[in-house]
């Protein structure tokens, strides 16, 4: 890790464990065989392949043969929401999701819609909690699949899924969510919580980008959406990225053991941040829920401009929403359905910390978004 970087967006992406890098490397070099192969140094791999997915599907409490491997989240979220749609047309064609979802889900909802199905966009509170209520009204007997984010990605804030799970079952839907930045921070019991699909990625979570997994429950039916070879029960064909798979094992491995840690040393470094930072006149925290995950902070810097923020930062790595639409220089979509006008979206700012940042990061930059934004202070 670039140590001269003080990285706070670790929602966008998180340095690899070292201890992910070693497990993962021998399967770069010797171990390289295609686990497919029928030969014994293929089966050899495939073997710890299969070790690979039973640990990661104990870490949400799932069977082996309920997970798929993916490139990643958005990969898995096609996988899900098309092959739901196709699967399950003949009982309906309504789909429900959240108008602060991923683009992953928002846009591939979008497609499907444009192929005439009918899809619902819940509105959120200011909270950016969705209003169950609602969420009971819009459900219908046609709806085939509710697919609600576990925990927002620009404002870490925390859905009831448990809750949501019920309302769709009991109307007879499917129900899906995006826990791409839950799991490895939060403990996750699919048969608990009730969930049917759950999609996350490694690079969310100290492993490599480039490997992410689907949870698909038993019984469940999918449409395959890429072909050629049968590969993960015919869902993703393809040969299977081995390193990515023992990275996102071991990575899954050390959330396990040191989550309650984790939690306890990010939150106190979140804390101190938002506590100085809401001193500042003119700021207010972008969502007051008190069901937010321990790692983020949303922060609107009233009358500022984020971009020119960031710009200015030089070591200093924060974000003013999700990475996957940064390029796009339009307000977030996020903040907006909160509520917030455009000029206090492009004046937000999200700060996302990571299990390597230290109190040295963080008062770094305490004391330069308090030079940035005073008054006086000279831009030269």
């Amino acid at each position: 890790m670039n140590s001269k970087v003080k990285f706070l967006d670790n929602n966008s992406t998180t340095p690899i464990d070292p201890r992910v890098l070693d497990a993962m490397l021998p399967f770069l070099q010797d171990n390289f065989a295609n686990p497919s192969s029928t030969h014994h140094f293929g089966q050899s791999i495939n073997e710890k392949v299969k070790q690979a997915r039973e640990q990661i599907a104990d870490f949400i409490n799932a069977d082996s043969n309920e997970l798929i491997f993916t490139s990643g989240a958005t990969e898995a979220s096609n996988i899900a929401i098309k092959g739901v749609a196709e699967s399950y047309s003949n009982k309906g064609k309504h789909i429900i999701t959240v108008s602060t979802e991923h683009k992953a889900v928002l846009d591939t909802c979008k497609d499907l819609k444009r192929k005439g199905f009918e899809v619902t966009f819940l509105s959120v509170l200011q909270s950016g909690l969705i209003d169950l209520a609602e969420l009971q009204k819009a459900i219908r007997p046609d709806t085939i699949l509710v697919s609600v984010m576990y925990v927002n990605n620009e404002t870490g804030v925390i859905q009831p899924i448990k809750e949501i799970a019920t309302i769709a079952h009991d109307m007879g839907a499917l129900f899906m969510t995006d826990a791409t930045q839950a799991v490895g921070k939060l403990e996750i019991d699919v048969n608990d919580l009730g969930i049917d699909l759950l999609c996350f990625s490694g690079h969310k979570m100290y492993a490599p980008k480039g490997i992410g997994a689907l949870y698909v429950r038993n019984k469940t039916k999918l449409t395959s959406q890429i072909h050629g070879g049968g590969h993960e029960q015919g869902l993703r064909s393809g040969t299977l990225n081995v390193p990515g798979i023992i990275a996102l094992s071991k990575a899954c491995e050390l959330a396990n053991q040191e989550m309650t840690q984790n939690q306890n040393t990010i939150s106190e470094l979140r804390d101190r941040l938002e506590a100085e930072l809401l001193k500042l006149p003119n700021t207010s925290l972008n969502s007051v829920s008190q069901n937010r995950i321990y790692n983020t902070a949303n922060i609107c810097f009233k009358g500022q401009d984020a971009n020119v923020l960031i710009g200015r930062m030089k070591n200093i790595a924060i974000s003013n929403g999700s990475a996957c639409s940064s390029a796009v220089v339009e307000p977030s979509h996020v903040l907006k359905a909160m509520g917030l006008s455009d000029d206090d979206a492009f004046a937000s700012l999200r700060f996302s910390l990571g299990k390597f940042n230290t109190i040295e990061d963080v008062e770094t930059v305490i004391q330069k978004i308090k030079e940035l934004t005073q008054p006086n202070f000279n831009y030269a």
